[in-house]
């Protein structure tokens, strides 16, 4: 029997209808069958007949709304949060669907001023306001551009006592009442008072919105996500008191603003001649050029002439280096039963010795089966790898080739296994 307006509905219920009718949410139509497709009420509002679900909707967060989360991960450049609630939803504390139970707030989303990582301004368990932006193909969402949004509650990372919010100190705008510890949070005026926000309160003006950080606070900043090493500020593990390792501090510098300079060499260029810096120790006979010179090179501007020159002026270096440094070999295939001793003695009758290194497997103690030979001119170098490359040492055939400067072989062949 035909189900009719008013009538309860199951999925697969037929559902009497008149020529002309139609249909609305919850009603399959083929041909000249109607069946339902909710569980629900048959109702009709305007003629158009369509099936009132006992469900209710599914709660999914829509560009605009207003979230309530938990931080759940903090990445060098995102916060991701899990969603507890929606505030703009109705009925807005039901689950959230799998795919979009996660939100990311980027670094430059969560508070009116620079911030290196978002460690910095938000940690794990922090509870927080935030407006969703972008629904698809993931979640974002911004606690900047409304003074309601932000971190409503937070947990003393070493203790666990509830943080209060401080200006004592500018840049670290709470503080534990039990413990030392102090942060930095980017915070709503909500923070503290739970979900409703008193009128007059103000306390996101605490976050120094626009402003450069004190001297004391940069340099605790997490620079660059500060990974693996996560700064007092933003590390989650540790109290405010703990000593930095001295691999993670930072030199300080009024044009840097706390950051580390890269230390640059003087050199020359080696296509116009004109002095230069480069952020690496130079090696002779390698060609070194100014930014000028090498965008000329890269779009193919330069001269003919020119690169001929710097050919031959790098030719002359390299063979001033080699006489200097001497002409380092790459041996391969070493017993590991091997010593520094046995290849100065297979080496020196073939010209004269510079260095010999051994690489070792420390963890083994033990040769990783690979040396570098370093004799003084190429001349000897020539005649050690024709006497000695693709024969027997100690019991294994070892290879002897011209290495180059980074410790390589220049073999084309030669493959890792």
């Amino acid at each position: 029997m035909a189900a009719s307006v008013g009538d309860h509905v199951t999925p697969g219920s037929a559902i009497d209808f008149t020529p002309g009718s139609e249909f609305g949410n919850g009603v399959h139509v083929t041909g000249n069958d109607a069946v339902a497709i909710l569980s629900g009420k048959l109702v009709s509002h305007s003629g158009v007949i369509s099936v009132e679900s006992y469900a209710p909707p599914i709660n999914t967060p829509k560009m605009g709304d207003f979230l309530i989360g938990e931080v759940n991960r903090l990445n060098e450049k995102t916060a991701e949060i899990r969603v507890l609630h929606i505030e703009t939803n109705e009925g807005g504390h039901r689950a959230v669907p799998a795919l979009k139970l996660f939100a990311d707030i980027y670094v430059s989303e969560i508070v009116d001023r620079f911030i290196p990582s978002a460690g910095d301004a938000m940690r794990k368990r922090d509870i927080v306001r935030a407006k969703v932006i972008n629904v698809e193909p993931m979640l974002k969402a911004t606690t900047k551009g409304d003074s309601n949004l932000g971190v409503l509650h937070a947990a003393c990372p070493p203790c666990g006592a509830d943080l209060v919010a401080s200006e004592k100190t500018p840049d670290f705008n709470v503080e534990c009442p039990r413990c030392d510890y102090r942060g930095f949070r980017a915070l709503s005026n909500g923070f503290g008072h739970g979900f409703e926000i008193p009128k007059g309160s103000d306390l996101q003006s605490l976050n120094r919105p626009g402003q450069r950080w004190s001297e004391e606070a940069e340099s605790m900043l997490g620079h660059d996500g500060a990974r693996p090493y996560l700064s007092p500020v933003a590390d989650h593990r540790r109290g405010w008191s703990h000593e930095i390792p001295a691999s993670a501090r930072r030199s300080q510098s009024p044009r840097s603003g706390g950051r580390q300079q890269r230390e640059m060499f003087p050199t020359e260029c080696t296509l116009c001649g004109d002095s230069t810096q480069v952020p690496f120790k130079p090696t002779p006979g390698k060609p070194i050029r100014c930014r000028d010179c090498m965008a000329k090179v890269e779009s193919g501007n330069a001269d003919r002439e020119d690169l001929a020159k710097e050919r031959e002026k790098i030719k002359i270096a390299r063979e001033k280096a080699q006489g200097e440094l001497g002409v380092k070999l790459f041996v391969g295939g070493i017993s590991y039963d091997a010593t520094e001793d046995d290849l100065r003695k297979a080496f020196s009758t073939h010209g004269k010795l510079k260095d010999v290194h051994l690489a070792m497997d420390k963890e083994r103690n033990r040769p990783k089966g690979f040396a570098f030979v370093t004799l003084s001119s190429k001349d000897d170098a020539k005649k050690a790898i024709k006497a000695l490359n693709n024969t027997e040492f100690m019991g294994r055939r070892i290879s002897v080739e011209e290495s180059n400067s980074q410790g390589r072989s220049r073999s084309k062949g030669r493959r890792r296994r």
